[in-house]
C-alpha cells in the first residue's frame, strides 16, 4: 500500500507555489500541508515535525533555501527547486532527494517524488522493488503550462490546446494561440519537455507544432493557420512517421 507523504513547498513566487501544488495534489501518495512565501515559517512547520518533504527554493529573501535545509537538519526529506543549476552540488552534499530545475514538467516531478517512495513505505512493503512507479491511470497529465511573460515576475498559463506551432527565437520563443501570439523567454529544448509527445512534435531546429492543429502537408512544408512552416532533413522521417501512424488503414 502507497503511503501518504505529507509536503511543504517553499518558494517567493506564488507562480511556482501554485504550479508545485497542482502537482502534487495529482499524485496519490502525496498530501500538501501548505505552500508559503516565507522561509521561516517553513523552517517552524519543519521543527515541528509536521511535514516529511520539503519542496524547497533556494533564493529567497531572510533566509536561503540552503540555510534553511542545514537548519531543518534530518527532521524531513527535501527536495530543492531552483533555476540555478550552479546550486546542484551543495544540495547533494546535503543529501537531498533530487534537485529540479525549473521550468518544472510534470513528468519530471513525478520522477522525482518517486524517489521519496524506498523512504516512506511501510515494513510490509521492504521487499518492493525500489523503483516502484505510480500507475499512469492514478496520475493525470496536466494540460497546461505556465511560460515567462514580458515582466520579471509575470508568469502566463497557456492551455495545450491553445497551442497551434512554436518558433524558437534564439533565446525566446513565439507560442502561436488560437486568440494571440505570445512571447516567452524560455529555449524551444526546455518548452518541448514540458510538452506531451504527441501531439506536439518537433518538426525543425526552430519549429515545435500541434499534430491536431496541422491543416495540410505538401513535400516539406506544413500549413497551420495559413502559415507555411519547414520540415527540417533531420526531422523528415520521423515526423512523416507520426503522421503516416495517423492514417486511417484501408482494407
Amino acid at each position: 500500500m502507497l503511503p501518504l507523504i505529507r509536503c511543504l513547498a517553499v518558494d517567493d513566487e506564488e507562480y511556482a507555489l501554485t504550479l508545485l501544488a497542482d502537482y502534487i495534489q495529482q499524485v496519490p501518495f502525496l498530501k500538501l500541508v501548505k505552500t508559503t512565501t516565507n522561509p521561516l515559517e517553513a523552517l517552524r512547520f519543519c521543527q515541528t515535525d509536521q511535514v516529511d518533504v520539503l519542496f524547497l527554493d533556494i533564493q529567497m529573501p531572510e533566509l536561503t533555501g540552503l540555510q534553511l535545509l542545514r537548519l531543518c537538519g534530518s527532521r524531513c526529506k527535501v527536495i530543492l527547486t531552483t533555476a540555478y543549476s550552479e546550486y546542484a552540488l551543495d544540495g547533494y552534499e546535503n543529501d537531498v532527494i533530487d534537485y529540479l530545475l525549473k521550468p518544472i514538467s510534470f513528468e519530471r516531478f513525478l520522477r522525482s517524488v518517486q524517489k521519496l517512495l524506498p523512504f516512506f513505505i511501510s515494513a510490509e512493503a521492504t521487499h518492493a522493488p525500489p523503483s516502484l512507479v505510480v500507475p499512469s491511470t492514478l496520475v493525470a497529465e496536466p494540460t497546461y503550462l505556465f511560460l515567462k511573460g514580458d515582466t520579471k515576475n509575470k508568469y502566463v498559463r497557456v492551455n495545450h490546446a491553445d497551442i497551434h506551432f512554436v518558433e524558437g527565437l534564439k533565446n525566446y520563443v513565439s507560442v502561436q494561440l488560437t486568440t494571440d501570439r505570445l512571447i516567452s523567454y524560455c529555449s524551444l529544448k526546455d518548452l518541448l519537455s514540458q510538452l506531451p509527445c504527441p501531439p506536439f512534435i518537433r518538426i525543425h531546429r526552430s519549429y515545435i507544432v500541434a499534430l491536431d492543429k496541422i491543416e495540410s502537408i505538401d513535400g516539406h512544408l506544413i500549413y497551420i493557420r495559413n502559415k507555411r512552416l519547414p520540415i527540417g532533413e533531420t526531422y523528415r522521417d520521423e515526423v512523416l512517421q507520426i503522421i503516416r501512424a495517423r492514417q486511417p488503414h484501408t482494407g
